[in-house]
């Protein structure tokens, strides 16, 4: 499917930034320090919207910021016509249809590392309270029961962590577990270097049947829904611990409880769920309420203060260089171009849909106009072709004008 090449109203000062879901103030510094070359006008909001009211919303906003709880579909993609690109303050991304996105020609950027310390000791917390089954003594000593027992409580120092997925998040609980005096076994689909002693696991199944405890960290995708189920809860250690702060979608919640009612497993600590309420005031239920050491909490693995100020400051410096340069550098959807910007001249940026012959016509417009290039790139993916030109100041109107008019245009914007 392609997309036919969009009028986009031009791109003057202010640009207008809306941010949603209460979005950490650090974003709007950020954006306010790299006003070199744009005035920005940021509107915050502190509530996530529903489709028609961010369609309404996102009317001659060039720049939206989002965290987990507004979907970015389709349609609301098609009816942003100033829409140029697209931050999620968070590291998932799977709120915004990517596919959509691209074939519209806005990149989306996210944050992939600045929470990752968060979510780190948020699991090694965890690790030990399950360890302890303080969730449940602490329970009982609110209610007026004084349980003072031993059994089954154990210290975490030389037990296995076992982590599923080893990206930022997995490598750093990797270091901080092995502080802790435990051995740490990982596993990917791709190949990692292991930080400090941890060692990799050649398959899922031989990490789950040597870990005491498994933390999973990996994205959702299709295939990673439902890699926790029966069959896979079975394989782990009887009396050994799941901990889940990746997406709710990874673990099969009825065989989780069953895993747990039955005693195979001693405990669980799950922070992502399946469904999840869309605000605060929003009642939850789940089959895991009410069982015994079970650390149940509302998707708060990045919920720091610390995290959401480098979120904030992380995504805004990309969009804001995104804005100035045309740069996708770390886009999620999008080819991959960052060519340092030229004094003295202005920049085209221009996404087309990926067919052959596009760069040549390109090249002919402004060789029919006796013009200069003076640095180009040009990146692609299965669906578009992203080039970046800069040229002669003289020529750029003009040159960006019989760009747009190609067949194979989506969108063309001028850098001044």
């Amino acid at each position: 499917m392609t997309t036919p090449a969009q009028a986009i109203p031009p791109v003057r000062d202010p640009i207008r930034v809306l941010l949603l879901e209460n979005v950490h103030p650090s974003a709007r510094e950020t954006f306010q320090t790299h006003a070199e070359t744009h005035t920005y006008q940021i509107e915050t909001r502190s509530t996530a919207l529903k489709e028609d009211e961010l369609i309404a919303a996102l009317e001659g906003v060039h720049v939206l910021g989002i965290r987990s709880k507004t979907r970015v579909t389709a349609r609301a993609l098609e009816s942003a016509r100033s829409l140029l690109t697209l931050g999620c303050f968070c590291i998932g991304t799977n709120q915004v249809d990517l596919d959509a996105a691209n074939r519209r020609g806005v990149p989306v950027f996210n944050a992939p590392f600045s929470n990752t310390r968060s979510v780190a000791e948020l699991i090694i917390s965890e690790i030990i309270a399950l360890s302890r089954q303080l969730g449940d003594r602490s329970r009982e000593v609110h209610a007026g029961v004084w349980k003072k027992v031993a059994s089954s409580c154990y210290e975490v120092r030389g037990k296995t962590l076992g982590i599923v997925g080893y990206g930022h998040i997995g490598r750093q609980l990797g270091v901080i577990a092995e502080a802790l005096g435990m051995r740490v076994y990982y596993h990917d689909v791709i190949s990692k270097l292991p930080m400090g002693n941890n060692r990799s696991m050649p398959s899922l199944a031989a990490l789950l049947a040597e870990s005491d405890f498994v933390s999973l960290h990996v994205p959702e995708t299709a295939e990673t829904k439902n890699m926790i189920g029966e069959a896979e809860l079975a394989k782990m250690k009887r009396g050994a611990y799941l901990l889940n702060a990746s997406r709710g979608t990874v673990v099969v919640i009825p065989a989780l409880v069953d895993a747990l009612k039955s005693g195979h497993l001693g405990g669980a600590a799950i922070d992502v769920y399946p469904e999840e309420p869309e605000s605060n005031t929003d009642r939850f239920r789940t089959e895991l309420q009410g069982l015994p050491n079970v650390i149940l909490t509302p998707h708060i693995g990045g919920s720091t203060e610390e995290a959401q100020e480098a979120i904030g400051r992380e995504v805004a410096a990309v969009l804001s260089k995104f804005v100035a340069t045309g740069a996708t550098s770390g886009a999620v959807n999008f080819p991959q171009v960052d060519l340092p910007p030229l004094k003295g001249t202005h920049r085209i940026l221009n996404v087309h849909r990926n067919v052959p012959g596009v760069l040549r016509d390109m090249n002919r417009i402004v060789s029919d106009l006796n013009a200069n290039i003076d640095s180009q790139v040009l990146s692609t993916d299965a669906q578009i072709g992203y080039l970046i030109m800069d040229l002669e100041q003289d020529v750029s109107a003009e040159v960006s004008r019989r760009i747009d008019e190609l067949e194979t245009s989506i969108r063309t914007r001028i850098v001044y």
